[in-house]
This record gives structure tokens, sequence and C-alpha cells, in this order.
């Protein structure tokens, strides 16, 4: 009977935050219309939602794109003086939403306010003629901050308040399927903090851990912890900077970001051969991989379908874990300040994050430190 009892507590410990996946991210930016049209004509996403002056909105305007489940909305000012202008001022292009889709938002609030979150915006139903939602938020690291989205009574085309957007622009996805993980960067110090947080008030576990032996070059090193939640559709790994000869990657984020913040945001695929062919062809720059890299790959990683000397002409990381291997690749920032960048990953039985690539890919981010003179 005590077994019993204690199963279920434990059940309804994992239970009290279920979150079904990632509802979308919204990045403010200088420019949306601008950045829309980047994101459709490089990225390949297409044209889905606008509000602005013409939805009733006086001192915001977004633009929402989308990739089979990816959904991006990017938000700009209309006027000085704004909270998204402030923040555009201090930490220059990058993610301030990270939206959870869950059944019950005002639930999933309540639990987290009550568990320790900080508010950010209360429980708020929102209607038009396609039916109502309901938003509320939690603030998280730096100015960063959680939306619960609760959506099953809506039918419309993003959220009410936003019309259907046709931009005229022709768009070729690129195959991205949905958000792997999204990975922020933190202060010294701050995240065991995080990780707690996220254990206590959205039900999260630690499922890998890395420290400054794992992730270590000559001169620079971090540490890392992985967050997932219960039905492991969302992955939260936190970077902190760890002590070495030059400025590390994070240390140079936290610098130019003013703080912390959402780093990269992974997006698979089931054809990175295909999907970043298509990127170079369309300009999005990576990060270079030396040859080196390439001439003992298969003794490392075992047997794999792709070819090497592919993978070395469009600098295509490779990975093996006990469950499989994977394939990764980083763009550079994309964005004037060196803060945030995309990761393309292909998952091909692996689980984890690449950790045999650490080397590498840090080595990769060296060299443009080093270009920028911020190593």
């Amino acid at each position: 009977m005590d077994t019993i009892t204690e199963e279920k507590k434990t059940k309804d410990a994992e239970d009290f935050m279920p979150i079904m996946g990632t509802d979308y991210i919204e990045l403010y930016v200088s420019n949306s219309k601008q950045a829309a049209y980047y994101y459709q004509t490089a990225f390949g996403f297409e044209a889905h939602a606008y509000a602005g002056l013409e939805t009733g909105l006086k001192d915001r305007e977004s633009y929402v794109v989308i990739q089979d489940k990816v959904r991006v909305v990017l938000t700009s000012p209309l006027k000085s003086g704004t909270e998204i202008g402030e923040h555009i001022d201090k930490h220059g292009d990058g993610v301030k939403v990270i939206a959870l889709w869950v059944d019950d938002a005002t639930q999933a609030y309540n639990e987290a306010v009550n568990r320790g979150a900080k508010s950010y915006m209360e429980p708020r139903e929102e209607k038009d003629d396609h039916g109502k939602g309901v938003r509320s938020g939690i603030h998280i690291y730096g100015d960063t901050v959680h939306i619960f989205v609760e959506r099953k009574d809506y039918n419309g085309t993003f959220l009410p308040g936003y019309r259907k957007w046709d931009s005229g622009v022709e768009s070729k996805p690129i195959g991205l399927k949905y958000i792997d993980h999204m990975v922020g960067n933190v202060e010294l110090g701050q995240m065991n903090e995080w990780v707690k947080f996220y254990q206590d008030v959205l039900g999260f576990k630690q499922i890998l851990s890395f420290d400054d032996k794992d992730i270590s070059t000559k001169y620079t090193a971090l540490m890392s912890k992985v967050m997932s939640n219960g039905n492991g559709r969302i992955k939260f790994p936190i970077n902190e900077p760890a002590a070495g000869i030059k400025k590390s990657q994070v240390d140079e984020y936290l610098e130019f970001y003013q703080g912390s913040g959402v780093q990269h945001v992974a997006v698979a695929t089931d054809n990175i051969i295909k999907t970043i062919a298509e990127l170079r062809s369309r300009g999005i720059e990576f990060l270079n991989i030396p040859d080196t890299y390439y001439y003992e790959l298969e003794d490392r990683v075992g047997e794999i379908e792709e070819k090497t000397a592919t993978l070395r002409e469009l600098g295509i990381l490779v990975d093996r874990d006990d469950e499989g291997y994977l394939l990764q690749i980083f763009t550079k920032p994309i964005q004037p300040r060196p803060t945030m960048f995309f990761e393309i990953i292909q998952r091909k039985g692996a689980t984890s994050f690449g950790k045999g690539n650490f080397k590498a890919l840090f080595e990769a981010i060296e060299r443009e430190q080093e270009l920028r003179g911020t190593l």
C-alpha cells in the first residue's frame, strides 16, 4: 500500500505541469517587416499571420512565419519609449518569448506562481470571430519570459488579434520540422539556480550535465546542464561560463546581449544535407570546420549513411551515442551582435547533444571570436 501511495505521489508530482510542446518563439527585432522577408527567403518560412495598426495595435507590429511545426513571431515597436524598444536597445535582436503549449493556461500560471515563479502576465482570455484562447506568462532568466498558450477553443490563423497574412513572397521550405532544443546562457553561478527553477516550478528533469572538462579548449570553457519536460518534447540546455585563459563564447554573449538570454535555437530536419546545401545557396553563413575534423571521422563515430566528403564540403558535424548518431551544424550569429544563432540538427537515433563535437565546435567559435577581437 505504501509503495502504491508513493508511486501515486511521484506521478502527481510529475504531472503538475503538463506541457504539450513549444507553441512559438517571439523575437523582438528592430525591423519586423524586413526580418520576416529574411526568414521567408533565406530559411524558407511561409507567411502566416500579422498584427499591427490594421488590426488595432498602436504600439507594435508582428509578423508570424511558419515551417512545419516551427512558428516564429517577429515583433517591432511602432513608437519610441516602449518596452519592446528598450529590450532591443539593450539586447539587440533576440528571443523575448518562449511560448509553451498547454491545455490550461490558467492552471499552468497558478502552479508556476505558487511554486515561486515571478508573474509576467496574468491569465488573459482573448477572443475574435474564430473562438477564444487564453495566455499567461512568467519571467525566466534575464528579460526572457515563458508564455503559456491555451488554444483548444481557437480555430483562427494564429491567435486572436492576428489576421491571415499573405506576403506575396514565394517561400520554398528547406525541410525544417520542429524545435529540437533551445540553449540559454546565464551568468556565472546562475546555472544551478535555473536548473532548480525548472525542476521546482515547471517539473522538468535534468537529463544531461557537462562540466568544464567536457566543454573546453586550450583557451576557454563552459558548463551546461540539460533540462527536459515530462514528455521529452522540450529540452533547455542551460550554460554558464567557466574559468579559462581567454573569454569564452558565453562571456562574449553575456557582454553583447548585456545579460542572460537565449543563445541558440536548434531546429530539426530529416535531411540535413539537402537543408544545408539549400541554406548555403541562399547565403546563410555557418561556422567553418577544418578539414582535419573529418580525417578520422568514421573511426570515431563508426559507420554512417552519409559520405564524409559531402559532410566535409558542407561543414556538417557528426557524433554518436548509445542510441545512434546525429548530424549538426551551427550558423554564424544572425544579427550584428555576436549573440543568437541557429543550429540545424538531424537525429538518427541519437538523443544526446553532440558531446564529441564540443571541442571542434568551440574552436570554430574561437576562430570567429578572434576575427571579432573578442577572444
